[in-house]
């Protein structure tokens, strides 16, 4: 039996609707793990910065990372901290925290 999650998809919705428009903008997505977010809303923005410290979950994300999206999305296997401290966060226009609290 496989297990669809959100079929109906309220989260995304969810999403769209709190984060207003994302066409021309750079994204950083904190906590992207699996990248099951992350493909749903990608292809809106201009680009998109995935960071998660779980290797385990970016290496999920890769192996399902669709080709439209490859020239778009950046993943990292990276903690918020150490990542914070390596970049210049007035690169994003917005960040998503989806199911990272």
């Amino acid at each position: 039996m496989t297990i669809l999650l959100d079929p109906e998809e309220n989260e995304t919705r969810a999403l769209m609707k709190y984060a207003g428009s994302l066409a021309g903008k750079s994204v950083l997505e904190i906590g992207c793990g699996d990248g099951r977010m992350t493909w749903r809303y990608a292809e809106h923005a201009a680009h998109v910065t995935g960071i998660d410290p779980d290797a385990d979950r970016i290496n999920r994300a890769l192996a399902t990372f669709p080709t439209h999206l490859q020239q778009k999305v950046e993943l990292l296997n990276i903690g918020l901290d150490d990542f914070g401290v390596h970049t210049h966060t007035d690169q994003f226009d917005i960040a998503i925290l989806a199911w990272s609290l």
